[in-house]
């Protein structure tokens, strides 16, 4: 089941708050603080809508770049040994290391 919301390229929580009886949520990935609510999936849809459309005005208005929910590039830290076997592998396959990983990836939240 999906428990997130997408639009305009941008992501956002479902939650659900039992002292409220509210659903909320915020979007996902980008640093700052855009959330939004409803009583009903549809409300929180609409709203989650609204807030995206709202953040992408303010950001033509002022002229700065909106930042998107997910870049496609991020840091991953592990061991030094790990990292060697891994673009020691990488390598043996005439791959280059993000490849590897994003092949990893895919083969692990696809399974």
């Amino acid at each position: 089941m999906k428990k997130e919301l997408s639009y305009k390229g941008y992501y956002g929580s479902v939650e659900y708050s039992l002292e409220d009886d509210v659903l909320y949520g915020k979007v996902i990935g980008i640093k700052g603080l855009l959330s939004y609510e409803g009583q009903t999936l549809d409300e929180l849809r609409k709203d989650f809508q609204g807030v995206i459309d709202e953040y992408l005005e303010d950001c033509k208005a002022q002229g700065i770049v909106p930042q998107k929910s997910y870049k496609g590039s991020f840091n991953v830290r592990i061991t030094p040994e790990l990292h060697m076997k891994a673009a020691a592998y990488a390598a043996s396959q005439a791959e280059s290391l993000n490849s590897l990983v994003e092949k990893a990836i895919k083969k692990y939240v696809n399974a």
